[in-house]
């Protein structure tokens, strides 16, 4: 028995040396790990403008900080298949909405799933302000909702919050939800609002937590 133990104390030292190399090699990606934690992940909920239509629709938005930028990861379940969505920042997360910027598109796949990520700034300094009103580019004058001629005069206005609308409101009416033309698309032709975040424990928007 004392060979035996006299033996092990090698093979003891050894396994202790290497758990000590692991935890040395390690921390390098168990920092990248740290580093790379989502700073925020808030759910995303049906809209109050889409009542009785995609009853199972829903996701997440992920915010992860990036240096002097953030990725903002928006993923979706529940919507209809193979369909087009635009993405907005919005200061208030249902109607009238106030400030919207538009971020991109998300299309779901034949499973009605979708995610689509896009860098900037999504954090506590998401704002927008406009000094002093000035003539604005009038790309899009005929339709329903065409280019302002003048913009607007504000101070700075935090945007807090992120919607999905439908692409189309033919889009929208084939998955039972109204066929209402809104502005919330390139093309300022869009379907209705979808999906929307909601308000955190400090009532704004998930946005502001990530300080």
């Amino acid at each position: 028995m004392r060979r035996v133990l006299d033996a092990s104390i090698p093979l003891r030292r050894l396994l202790l040396v290497l758990l000590a190399a692991a935890v040395v090699a390690g921390g390098g990606a168990w920092a990248a790990a740290k580093g790379g934690k989502p700073a925020v992940t808030a759910p995303l909920v049906r809209s109050s403008n889409a009542p009785g239509c995609v009853p199972n629709a829903g996701g997440t938005i992920t915010i992860v900080k990036q240096g002097n930028t953030e990725k903002l990861t928006v993923s979706v379940s529940g919507m209809p298949k193979k369909t087009a969505f635009d993405v907005f920042v919005i200061q208030a997360a249902d109607a009238p909405f106030g400030v919207s910027w538009y971020q991109g598109d998300l299309t779901t796949d034949k499973n009605g799933k979708g995610s689509q990520s896009f860098v900037g700034r999504f954090s506590i300094e998401t704002f927008v302000v406009a000094p002093g009103a000035v003539a604005g580019p009038r790309v899009h004058t005929s339709g329903t909702f065409k280019d302002a001629v003048t913009g607007v005069s504000t101070g700075p206005i935090h945007t807090f919050h992120v919607g999905l609308w439908f692409n189309s409101p033919t889009d929208a009416a084939a998955s039972g939800c109204a066929n209402t033309e809104t502005p919330f698309n390139g093309d300022h032709t869009a379907g209705p609002q979808v999906l929307k975040t909601v308000p955190q424990n400090n009532g704004f928007g998930p946005l502001e937590q990530v300080q």
